[in-house]
């Protein structure tokens, strides 16, 4: 069985791969549990060159192969608009093989987010990244509010998911409400993979 939870995110000014990386260090907190992270190319209305293999920067791109050898998935964009933003949006979109195949069908999953303001479409975004994985077959995780920080928080952290306020000109720096909660998340993500796998 697989033992790595695929940290999947779009980032374009730092703040959700920063995200990304603190599920990361919480899916490592449980034994026996690794988190691979990737990330997903931008797109552009006009295709002027191919992108590179690999990014300049950062995780590497995402492929279909990281999808089938998860055990599960935390899936992270900014917010456009209240929704995800279109790279990943456009990587889903092309994951019809994965669908017919059943690949994720069964896995644990779990969303995130960064935007500007507080009220942002934190919630509606963190939703938007939902609904794919729900056709896919995956079982969704939030967080409960036995997290002790997510009644506490000033700053960013949703029971759909985590989540960042980085403010108008994304100079604020991750909370340590945020930290918490994004760990949690991932925590809580690997754990319930583990158990999935020893119950199979």
């Amino acid at each position: 069985m697989s033992h790595s939870i695929l940290v999947l995110y779009y980032s374009r000014s730092g703040h959700t791969a920063q995200l990304a990386r603190l599920i990361a260090r919480g899916v490592e907190e449980i034994p026996g549990m690794q988190a691979r992270l990737r990330q997903v190319p931008p797109v552009a209305p006009v295709t002027q060159t191919a992108q590179p293999p690999e990014p300049d920067d950062g995780a590497p791109y995402a492929t279909g192969e990281d999808l089938l050898d998860c055990a599960g998935l935390a899936l992270g964009s900014p917010t456009r608009f209240g929704n995800m933003a279109a790279p990943l949006k456009y990587f889903l979109d092309a994951t019809g093989a994965e669908w017919a195949s059943g690949t994720l069908v069964g896995k644990p999953a779990a969303v995130f987010t960064s935007t500007g303001t507080m009220h942002g479409g934190q919630e509606s975004t963190l939703l938007s990244m939902a609904l794919p994985l729900l056709h896919h077959g995956m079982l969704l995780l939030g967080l409960p509010y036995t997290e002790p920080a997510l009644s506490s928080t000033l700053t960013g952290g949703t029971p759909y998911g985590a989540s960042h306020v980085a403010g108008p000109a994304g100079d604020n720096a991750i909370s340590e409400h945020e930290r918490e909660l994004a760990r949690a998340l991932g925590r809580r993500l690997a754990d319930t993979a583990r158990k999935l796998a020893l119950g199979a």
